[in-house]
């Protein structure tokens, strides 16, 4: 039986590709493997400890209600991260300012990281797919705790970002600016070992992702584009499969495997979108494009958007290079500014 190469040996193995100091980088990973790995023990534990299930009775910055394993995931990965000594601050969907490192090595770490803690957690309680997304900085300021404007940097400055899928299997995927791996965890043993080599994206697929129960609010070139979907025409394997679990890690994650595109278009509730530039579109659009896909806003490049706070918001068109195209000059064509 052929030896798979774990997590650490793949760091190792492929350091050379990062340009910064390479063991940062491998203890930085660790750390959020080794949070992960606590998030998902309680995850499995999910449907017997009562406890962890449920409102924690409160609501985020965001204005969602917390679950209970929300505040877990995020509490697990601050410590996870601040111990290490190579972040000096976080941001996070569940608190609304700067997480900064103020005590230990962590003052002075030369990365922060922006990062969801739990996405889909409205899907905990029913045993469906949710996620960890994260992504990593270097920081501009010279030391001290994180500021504010550490995180203000486009997408395109990002070094490494990744997700975590707690599934039918748990799987940390990553990238560091050369290609996509992912890493399936063997809970026997607790460790991550490579499972998804080079992970690519087919130009075209077959499968949309969309909460079509708010088709009435979307943009008319988004409404156009779903047409497009449905028609029936054989040479380009019209009509595509219509798949939403609303988790947007597991939407992400068979559209890499399997090709398609995931939307998360403007509303008329909702002008900005929806999702968060720093600790979901960004990290996901890093991901696509080394994976051979396409992220944009519907007009232009997520990479490019720059932030001016920590919980803004984007509209999300993220795929197969064809699919996410024709979406494009659909929104182009139908745009009132055309």
């Amino acid at each position: 039986m052929e030896k798979l190469m774990s997590l650490g040996e793949f760091i190792v193995d492929k350091q050379d590709d990062f340009k910064y100091a390479k063991g940062e980088l491998s203890r930085l990973l660790s750390a959020i493997g080794l949070a992960a790995r606590v998030v998902n023990r309680e995850v499995n534990k999910a449907g017997l400890m009562k406890d962890i299930l449920g409102d924690v009775g409160g609501k985020n910055v965001q204005g969602e209600t917390q679950k209970k394993l929300d505040v877990y995931a995020d509490e697990e990965f601050i410590r996870a991260l601040k111990d290490r000594g190579e972040v000096c601050g976080l941001a996070s969907e569940e608190k609304e300012g700067v997480i900064e490192f103020k005590s230990g090595y962590a003052v002075d770490g030369q990365y922060v990281v922006a990062i969801d803690p739990l996405d889909g957690s409205s899907n905990i309680d029913v045993n469906v797919s949710i996620g960890t997304i994260f992504s990593i900085y270097r920081r501009t300021s010279e030391s001290g705790p994180a500021t504010f404007d550490d995180f203000m940097q486009k997408g395109t400055e990002q070094v490494a970002a990744g997700y975590v899928i707690y599934g039918s299997s748990t799987m940390l995927v990553y990238t560091t600016g050369n290609g996509v791996n992912g890493f399936t965890l063997d809970p026997s043993i607790g460790a991550f070992f490579l499972s998804h080599p080079d992970m690519t994206i087919p130009k075209d697929g077959k499968i949309y992702s969309i909460n079509e129960g708010n088709y009435v609010h979307f943009p008319t070139g988004v409404k156009q584009y779903l047409k497009y979907c449905q028609v029936e025409d054989a040479p380009t394997n019209r009509p595509y499969t219509s798949r939403y679990i609303g988790s947007a890690v597991a939407d992400f994650h068979r559209n890499l495997i399997k090709g398609g595109i995931y939307i998360y278009p403007t509303t008329t509730a909702s002008p900005n979108g929806k999702l968060r530039l720093l600790y979901e579109a960004n990290p996901f659009a890093f991901l696509m494009e080394q994976a051979g896909g396409l992220a944009t806003d519907g007009f232009g490049r997520i990479l490019e958007i720059q932030p001016t706070s920590l919980h803004q918001r984007t509209p999300l068109f993220i795929g197969s290079e064809n699919m996410v195209k024709k979406a494009m000059s659909l929104m182009e064509e139908h745009s009132p500014r055309s």
